[in-house]
């Protein structure tokens, strides 16, 4: 008997570069597997033929998250959840808008023109 298989997305760190300032990059991709372990060992062999690629390193850090809804749009790709005392400015400058990252910003037209 086969064992069903499920989309799981893994987020994987790599450190690009070793001069400081180090670059880094969290790279989420999609696997279909029978497990979330399973999911892990192919992201994670993926995982060293693109650091090698790049000349950088894989931290070894990998976190699977199984799909709950069907891929189309707005489906949710991956949900970490983090408990911190510290209030939503504060949190979104510790772990996400340090001002160090590259990343290209959406311009959003809302219906006020």
């Amino acid at each position: 008997m086969e064992t069903q298989k499920a989309w799981f997305s893994v987020r994987c760190l790599f450190r690009l570069n070793a001069e400081a300032p180090a670059t880094y990059e969290e790279r989420i991709t999609l696997w279909r597997a029978s497990s979330p372990a399973e999911a892990v060992t192919l992201a994670e062999g993926e995982a060293g033929e693109y650091a090698a690629d790049l000349a950088g390193e894989y931290l070894g850090l990998a976190q699977v998250y199984t799909l709950a809804d069907e891929l189309s749009h707005g489906a949710e790709l991956f949900s970490l959840l983090r408990d911190s005392q510290l209030p939503p400015a504060a949190y979104l400058d510790a772990f996400f808008d340090t001002g160090d990252e590259r990343q290209v910003t959406a311009a959003i037209k809302t219906s006020d023109g």
